[in-house]
């Protein structure tokens, strides 16, 4: 007996600790997160790696990062990339798809719209060899936008005035405490559509179409699936078990091996994802829309 009042004892003890020190015991945890490997990884080879896009796209360092690592990866025959997203900041959206046309360069990479795959959700996407959209998906939106409010009134009830001092006529462009001046509002479309002649020429390019049609595909259209079938956005249907298939049979892997990711990365990533969206609340972008 006196063993097992010894080991509640300390049991008793390690709690009292923990939730006096919650917020180190967290840190320790997270931190040993970082620097130990996977046991997944430590046990498990594979030929062939799923790569997901989920959510709003803010920053794509994540993506970015494990785009180029399964290029780089000699073992990794072949690459499926899983897209949900609406879309996000033009930057990242650039970024990702271009992270995807170098990987295509080294090996097959299959586009999968799991979801939503809409505007910067869509440029990610079109440098893949193929694109195959479940049946549900929501495709294209290929348009650019940027919003803004006139909080002049709200402010005047409130009694707030702002003080400026600035050099440059668009210095106060995009200001939010009065209407945009005609001046102003020529400078936003002027960076507007110089951001969506990048995008549909992108578009274009990568899929084989003709750019003088751009209004049948692009415009911010939104596609069923098998409406943007027919615009050629993407090439087939079907699901993620498909989609899966032809990876390997464009990697010719007979004997296909997938990467599985530790629940703690997906964690994190979606902890990382919503803290971007966040803070692009209070400061917003041009975005892909």
């Amino acid at each position: 007996m006196e063993w097992i009042k010894k080991i509640g004892s300390c049991l008793a003890t390690g709690l009292r600790f923990i939730q006096a020190h919650f917020k180190a015991t967290l840190l320790v945890v997270f931190v040993l997160w970082l620097i130990l490997p996977s046991s997944e990884e430590g046990l498990a080879s594979y030929n062939l790696q799923k790569i997901s896009l989920v959510g709003p796209i803010m920053d794509a360092t994540t993506i970015i990062e494990q785009l180029d690592e399964a290029r780089e990866n000699k073992e990794v025959k072949g690459v499926l990339f899983s897209i949900d997203s609406p879309g996000g900041a033009v930057a990242p959206s650039v970024e990702i798809a271009y992270a995807v046309k170098r990987l295509r360069e080294e090996k097959p990479v299959v586009v999968y719209a799991a979801g939503i795959m809409a505007s910067g959700g869509y440029y990610s996407a079109i440098w893949g060899n193929e694109i195959i959209a479940n049946p549900g998906s929501m495709i294209g939106s290929i348009g650019v936008i940027m919003e803004g409010a006139d909080l002049s009134e709200l402010m005047e009830k409130v009694g707030v005035k702002t003080q400026v001092v600035h050099a440059g006529a668009y210095k106060q462009v995009g200001t939010l405490e009065r209407k945009w001046s005609t001046l102003e509002r020529a400078e936003l479309e002027k960076v507007i559509n110089g951001t969506y002649t990048l995008f549909v020429g992108d578009v274009a390019r990568a899929r084989g179409l003709d750019l003088n049609r751009s209004s049948e595909y692009a415009d911010a259209h939104i596609f069923t699936a098998s409406q943007a079938k027919e615009v050629k956005l993407v090439d087939s249907l079907g699901v993620e078990f498909d989609a899966k298939n032809r990876v390997a049979e464009l990697a010719k892997v007979k004997d296909p091996v997938w990467n599985k990711e530790d629940p703690m990365d997906r964690f994190f990533k979606k902890f990382a994802a919503e803290g971007a969206t966040l803070a692009h609340v209070y400061f917003p972008p041009v975005t892909l829309k």
